[in-house]
């Protein structure tokens, strides 16, 4: 399966207002493992950055000046993506903001579920961590991956996280399959579709790469909590009986 992870930055929080993309950041799995074609670009807004994402993203207004506008990336950008799934967290937000860029271009562009599927991790890490955090740098910290380097938010480094946090998320057994339907009535100023699980859970056997990581995701967990991982406690117990 191919899959796409993907992250946007923006000049601010709401598409409906006139905000728009500044950096898009995407990473290819295939088989669950990225192949390292990567997609980015930084967007010129043609429009002011707000502060507060100013502050969250380090990118100012001048040094967008020189990049390129949507409808010069959008062809390059909608091959990348085509019939792949593409795994967002937060995907609503993300999606909206695309999808109000491809409005400005004209009805012959659609939707982003004209051209792929979208799995949301957040609605997935919620379903999974009920009553916890589940930012992307809250995700990180409990699955043991490694954002010490993400002083600020950045499209391809915010993707690259994810797909840890995905791989890391889904190992084992996948198979909640949060998508948007492309087929289903759409939501929230015509930009989210339902959220529907379409398949059962598919039980994969770990490969010998992957026991390994396991363990070693096993041993920072122990680190981290200054004792035996919840996860380990099980194997013993299971071993003693």
């Amino acid at each position: 399966m191919r899959q796409i992870v993907l992250d946007t930055e923006t000049t601010g929080l709401e598409a409906h207002l006139g905000h728009r993309l500044i950096e898009i950041g995407a990473v290819e799995l295939i088989g669950r493992r990225p192949s390292g074609n990567h997609f980015h670009t930084y967007l010129n807004p043609e429009r002011a950055i707000d502060e507060g994402a100013r502050a969250v993203t380090g990118i100012e207004d001048d040094f967008l000046l020189d990049k390129p506008f949507f409808r010069d990336k959008v062809d390059e950008f909608l091959a990348y993506i085509k019939g792949a799934e593409l795994i967002i967290h937060n995907a609503a937000f993300d999606v909206g903001f695309i999808n109000a860029e491809l409005a400005r271009l004209g009805p012959a562009y659609g939707k982003v579920t004209d051209h792929a599927t979208v799995l949301d991790t957040l609605a997935m890490a919620r379903t999974m961590y009920p009553g916890q955090r589940n930012s992307l740098d809250a995700l990180c910290k409990r699955l043991g991956v490694d954002n010490t380097h993400r002083d600020l938010h950045g499209g391809l480094l915010d993707a690259q996280l994810l797909a840890d946090v995905y791989v890391a998320m889904t190992s084992g057994q996948v198979g909640l399959d949060f998508v948007f339907d492309a087929n289903a009535g759409h939501a929230k100023a015509d930009v989210l579709g339902d959220i529907v699980i379409n398949r059962r859970p598919v039980v994969l056997r770990a490969s010998d790469d992957e026991l390994a990581l396991h363990a070693q995701r096993l041993d920072a967990l122990d680190k981290s909590s200054g004792g035996q991982s919840i996860w380990r406690k099980l194997e013993s117990e299971e071993t003693v009986h």
